[in-house]
């Protein structure tokens, strides 16, 4: 085992290459993104305009949406296998629908806030605004471990919306413009994507707001990332740089 303190406190910052550009509703507060099987699955926020959609990723409409209640403030989502889960902000209750009809076939309940979804392939991997990931069995959504964010010694706090890439989690840091690469065995930030400059001046609306999805499609090794209420959906290549 490997000492906390022998891992790096400056992990190495990333860029980026942008490969293709894709509509995005300008109304949809991203809160969760996910490519299923050619589509693109989004969870979207604020008190009386939550939702959760299935977007054709080409043209970006939207083809089956589901409101939930102005009570909720709608949070991350994950599709697995023939379920959708949906996290709420501070309401402490998770929702699960058929993925297919969007019908609520239960609901959860857990302490804290909710903020984004994804998996590991045994366990859901969820962020609540803090430096830690709690892992979630998806059967009870009961939390069976936490696992805890670091750059070298320093905690990483504001997680946000998350992606299991290739072994790795990738997460959102709100209110910046990087995404962390997380290594989910020890928690520790391996390197960063800095995503600046993504949304063009030209393409920022009035109510554009951070950058915030991030989604995978495994089979052909694309990454999409887009922002709340941002106009565009971006495919990216990470442009890797050294330490």
């Amino acid at each position: 085992m490997v000492a906390a303190g022998l891992f790096a406190q400056n992990a190495p910052v990333h860029s980026y290459k942008v490969i293709a550009s894709y509509p995005h509703d300008t109304k949809a507060f991203t809160e969760g993104l996910q490519y299923v099987n050619g589509f693109l699955y989004e969870g979207t926020g604020m008190n009386g305009s939550s939702s959760i959609r299935k977007v054709n990723l080409t043209t970006g409409a939207i083809i089956k949406i589901q409101p939930i209640s102005d009570f909720y403030f709608g949070e991350g989502i994950y599709v697995l296998g023939n379920k959708l889960y949906e996290l709420t902000y501070k309401s402490g209750v998770a929702f699960l629908y058929d993925a297919s009809t969007f019908k609520t076939l239960d609901t959860f309940h857990y302490p804290g806030e909710g903020w984004a979804l994804t998996y590991d392939g045994k366990h859901l991997i969820m962020s609540d605004g803090t430096s830690s990931l709690r892992l979630i069995d998806p059967a009870t959504f009961r939390e069976v471990n936490r696992l805890q964010v670091r750059e070298g010694t320093r905690p990483i706090n504001n997680l946000n919306e998350l992606e299991y890439i290739d072994g790795e989690i990738w997460a959102n840091i709100w209110l910046t413009d990087r995404v962390a690469r997380i290594d989910p065995r020890s928690g520790q930030v391996s390197s960063w994507v800095d995503f600046s400059g993504l949304l063009k001046q030209a393409d920022r609306t009035p109510d554009a707001d951070v950058l915030n999805g991030i989604a995978y499609d495994a089979a052909r090794k694309r990454i999409f990332v887009t922002g709340k209420r941002w106009p565009k959906l971006f495919q990216i290549q990470v442009v890797e740089k050294g330490p």
